[in-house]
């Protein structure tokens, strides 16, 4: 039996809509002490959650499930990433692509699984009356009206996405705007990269193209990805990207940069143990114009500010490069791969959830020599766009020392808001999407 914590001292937060522009209804709930009627796995499916809340398996036959929304009839729709179910699933699951998920008989167990369309990556969205999502180098959609098994034709949105580097191209629409993270093509924009002592490229011309958020009209076809106007740069790899349905601006979590274990460039003085608890993850408040410091900084969870990356004359310490860069609201240890993130608006669990930030840790393996850290969901409350202290939500994801990467074999990946007031969790390397619930004290 595994124990359960409470969580406590929960602010208000910021509404945000995760990775696409649905609205979820707010759901009345009982009082918090009032015990309600919710299907729960015997084991809460191997989680640990805070007193109150339980769990289940709502689906476990789709092949690395990695984002997610959730239609106003609570059929849930994801998208699975080939390459990840290529290296790290195995074999007996559906495969990726589109798929939509329906419990019709309300056990907290998906019934129904329906491949609608093909495609593997991991952005999804729900708006204008179609299904957006990633496939392969492109974004595509197709008409979709919501009850439906069956979807329309797929159309290309945006094509000629770049190949190589980091190739996650989430997104989200807000209203006919899309927004577009294009991931950098480096770790660090090195003339050679990943070489110890190669240094950056000065200026990094990454920049022009990668490593930020452009927008893109979200009801033009056959657009290039040369056609998108950039929005905000300086982000190496912002996997979640989300949109705050209060005040219309974004959000983003970001992978920060690897390889400060080894000598980079010049007199770095480092351990190995440094590069390990650094960079810390930030969670950023994107407005226009932006600049979140990449490559030139990253942030330093020792001095607790943006210090210059040793590819451009840094020693861990001065900060030459990194004045006037946009700075996060919120950060979190380094190499814990945020995924995603989603602003919980119902009402069905207790108030001090209300409007706070779930994240989604995937984990990483650039922690060296130090244990690998991660694979849980996190809430983080917000106020005035900054965070508060982070609390564990869901961990304990199950590490049987399989032969899987860092010997986990369920990473949290991708997170929805059910019209029922539940939580999902995408599990790529798993293959699990988990429902969780609350049942009250």
């Amino acid at each position: 039996m595994r124990k359960l914590f409470a969580l406590t001292g929960i602010g208000a937060a910021v509404a945000v809509l995760v990775a696409s522009n649905l609205v979820r209804p707010a759901v009345a709930a009982p009082p918090a002490s009032a015990p309600r009627a919710v299907p729960c796995d015997a084991d809460n499916a191997n989680l640990t959650l805070p007193a109150g809340f339980c769990a289940t398996v709502f689906v476990s036959s789709v092949a690395a499930p990695r984002h997610m929304v959730v239609a106003p009839n609570g059929d849930v729709l994801v998208i699975g990433n080939s390459v990840r179910a290529n290296a790290e699933s195995g074999g007996g699951m559906v495969g990726s692509g589109l798929y939509l998920l329906r419990d019709a008989n309300k056990d907290g167990k998906a019934e129904l699984v329906k491949k609608l369309a093909t495609g593997s990556g991991s952005g999804i969205a729900l708006a204008n009356g179609y299904i957006y999502h990633s496939s392969a180098r492109t974004i595509v959609r197709e008409k979709y009206t919501v009850g439906d098994t069956v979807v329309g034709p797929t159309e290309t949105v945006i094509e000629g996405l770049y190949a190589g580097g980091h190739t996650a191209n989430n997104f989200v629409i807000l209203g006919t705007t899309l927004y577009l993270n294009i991931g950098s093509g480096t770790n660090s924009c090195q003339e050679n990269d990943r070489k110890p002592q190669s240094k950056g490229i000065d200026p990094c011309i990454e920049l022009e193209t990668r490593a930020g958020v452009w927008s893109f009209d979200a009801n033009k076809l056959g657009q290039k990805v040369t056609d998108g106007v950039r929005f905000a740069t300086g982000m190496r790899n912002s996997v979640s990207l989300t949109v705050n349905p209060a005040d219309k601006s974004l959000w983003a979590t970001m992978h920060g940069r690897d390889g400060l274990q080894a000598p980079p460039v010049g007199q770095w003085t480092r351990t190995n143990e440094y590069g390990s608890e650094n960079p810390g993850e930030q969670v950023n408040h994107i407005v226009k114009g932006a600049d979140f410091a990449w490559p030139y900084c990253y942030y330093s969870t020792e001095e607790k500010k943006y210090v210059t990356a040793p590819e451009y004359g840094g020693d861990g310490k001065e900060s030459s490069r990194c004045g006037g860069k946009s700075q996060p609201a919120y950060v979190f240890p380094a190499h814990w791969a945020p995924n995603d993130m989603l602003f919980y608006t119902g009402s069905v669990f207790p108030a001090s959830y209300k409007n706070g930030a779930f994240i989604a840790f995937h984990g990483s393996w650039n922690r060296a020599p130090l244990p690998q850290q991660g694979f849980r969901v996190v809430f983080l409350p917000l106020t005035n766009n900054k965070g508060g202290t982070h609390q564990d939500f869901a961990i304990d994801f199950s590490n049987n020392g399989g032969p899987g990467k860092d010997g986990k074999l369920h990473r949290p990946t991708g997170l929805a808001q059910g019209t029922d007031g539940s939580l999902y969790i995408a599990d790529d390397v798993g293959g699990l999407i988990y429902k969780v619930s609350y049942k009250g004290k």
